[in-house]
């Protein structure tokens, strides 16, 4: 399954500039009144190595699925329910700001304020999760009143969780409790989604400017990451054939694609991780939460290898690069065997022995 991202922000902030330089959807510009979705590849340097090494019939790349959303104005109750909609969702949520100053390309306001701008969006997903909050608590209050157990202590964390947005303290910064988070999960808050955050720039050199720098202050509140980026040149680096997007980026002094850099950051925000399964007939990136141990992640493979789960072998990706061959690693000693309390590791390369379900 994709991993699930979408761009939110206040109109002409860049989101749908940066939407088609991720994507190279050529979604328009402006005035977009529903969401656009497209699932890409993601791009994995590890993922060109093995195929080279293997020569497979098939390549399977991990996915993203990325949603570019309305932009948000103050108050606009039709774009707030446009909005909510299209993010209830997804897992992670990139908040595009605008931190350049530009006549030529039009704007909201008359100023560059990536504190106003933020506040707006997350007034609006508030708003939406104030009302989600208070629909619940009034399905429950009979219950509550009657004295159920569940639902008096769902009702006392819903209060608590309402209170504090309703004084404007979005869900993600309230370090909510196990319990609190699982009392609020069926509202499924979008206040309470990780943010990463977009620093949609002029160009490059702009790289550390004033609004640059309050982006990156209020993405420490969230303990969160800006990701800087120059929308109008990664839209003109999406144009590129693959050849020619390396030297270009090398001129521009960017190491790697927005794309790139935007899928690391989510996946560290996340917690997930790549491992890959190899071999003549496929080669194969799969996703999975760090931490998680050999039978969970060999589900992700297959439901019958969690449940007749057996052991895993393991090679890690940069000894077989510096091997050259899964014969030379072997007699490196260099693949070993792991089992159900092994915790799989970003890089790995697995095959999982298990008993097929009868």
């Amino acid at each position: 399954m994709a991993l699930r991202c979408a761009l939110i922000g206040i109109p002409s902030c860049g989101k749908t500039v940066i939407f088609n330089a991720i994507t190279s959807a050529r979604a328009p510009l402006y005035g977009a009144s529903e969401a656009n979705r497209v699932i890409v590849n993601l791009p994995d340097e590890r993922m060109t190595r093995l195929v080279d090494m293997y020569h497979p019939r098939k390549v399977v790349y991990a996915t993203l699925e990325v949603a570019d959303t309305p932009g948000i104005r103050a108050d606009d109750n039709s774009r707030r329910s446009r909005l909510v909609g299209s993010i209830k969702d997804v897992e992670a949520l990139l908040h595009v700001i605008r931190c350049f100053e530009d006549e030529q390309v039009p704007f909201e306001h008359a100023t560059i304020d990536p504190v106003r701008d933020t506040e707006t969006v997350d007034l609006e997903m508030m708003a939406s999760d104030s009302a989600t909050l208070q629909n619940k608590l009034e399905r429950i209050a009979k219950k509550a009143r009657s004295g159920d157990k569940d639902a008096v202590r769902e009702t006392a964390n819903c209060e608590k969780v309402l209170s504090a947005i309703q004084e404007g303290i979005p869900a993600r910064r309230q370090e909510l409790s196990s319990q609190e988070i699982a009392s609020v999960k069926e509202c499924n808050l979008v206040s309470l989604k990780p943010v990463l955050y977009i620093a949609n720039i002029n160009s490059m050199s702009e790289q550390d400017n004033k609004y640059v720098r309050t982006v990156r202050e209020l993405a420490a509140k969230d303990k969160s990451e800006t990701i800087v980026i120059s929308g109008k040149d990664e839209a003109d680096i999406s144009e590129l054939e693959p050849g020619d997007r390396a030297l270009f980026l090398k001129e521009l002094g960017i190491e790697e694609s927005a794309i790139e850099r935007l899928l690391q950051a989510a996946y560290r925000k996340l917690g997930l991780i790549t491992f890959f399964t190899t071999g003549e007939d496929e080669v194969r990136a799969w996703t999975c939460r760090r931490g998680d141990k050999a039978p969970v992640a060999a589900g992700k493979i297959h439901s019958d290898m969690e449940a007749g789960f057996i052991r895993m072998e393991v090679m890690k990706y940069s000894d077989l690069m510096e091997a050259g061959s899964e014969a030379a690693l072997a007699r490196a000693g260099k693949q070993h065997l792991e089992g159900r309390e092994y915790e799989v590791q970003d890089g790995d390369i697995v095959s999982v022995r298990f008993n097929a379900a009868r």
